[in-house]
């Protein structure tokens, strides 16, 4: 069952720590000297992958297959006319409520959910509704919780049930938005597999 929804040309994503792996994450900015971004202002002396004192909204726009999507803040999203302010206070209060949920059922299962990405619709009335994949390792970053403190405080990448390490084996051989993809062995789908059943 499914309802054909209007996509807005924004995406949502939902960062509660210091973390990504592209070259447009906030961890990597952060690592750049970037301390403003996103219309938002960042502190000095963060670590990588450390909790931020509150989840932050990192809006990007959609790019069409291939393409890089684009970091925006909350007044490019109005000036561009991307969203009203009414969508605008919409999504961001559905993503923040959405993700401190998602927050409190992965804390539940021992995991941390660091970040997340949502996308949003209007139906034939305009009533805004979530759309697509919702909390999936596919759009989001999960941590084991019991091993965290040890590697924030060690300084490496926490324990995790997501799709960086293919995005990594895939970045090591080639720029994806750009070359051709190489097959993926068959030990890494699996290994991907692996991952996603042991997340279940």
């Amino acid at each position: 069952v499914g309802t054909r929804l209007d996509i807005l040309p924004v995406e949502i994503v939902v960062r509660g720590y210091l973390a990504g792996t592209t070259s447009t994450s906030i961890l990597t900015r952060y690592k750049r000297g970037d301390r403003h971004m996103y219309g938002i202002r960042l502190p000095d002396g963060l670590r990588d992958n450390e909790k931020l004192t509150e989840p932050i909204i990192t809006p990007t726009s959609k790019a069409a297959h291939g393409g890089h999507d684009e970091p925006l803040s909350k007044a490019e999203i109005l000036e561009q006319g991307l969203l009203t302010q009414a969508q605008w206070d919409t999504v961001s209060d559905y993503a923040l409520r959405l993700f401190g949920c998602g927050q409190q059922r992965a804390a539940e299962r021992g995991l941390i959910l660091a970040d997340t990405k949502y996308e949003f619709g209007t139906d034939k009335d305009g009533t805004i509704i979530l759309a697509d994949e919702i909390h999936t390792p596919d759009s989001s970053r999960y941590w084991i919780a019991s091993s965290y403190e040890q590697a924030l405080a060690s300084g490496s990448r926490p324990e995790s049930f997501d799709k960086d390490f293919i995005r990594s084996w895939v970045s090591a051989r080639c720029d994806p938005y750009s070359d051709p993809i190489p097959k993926i062995p068959d030990e890494i789908v699996e290994q991907a597999s692996r991952v996603y059943a042991q997340a279940y």
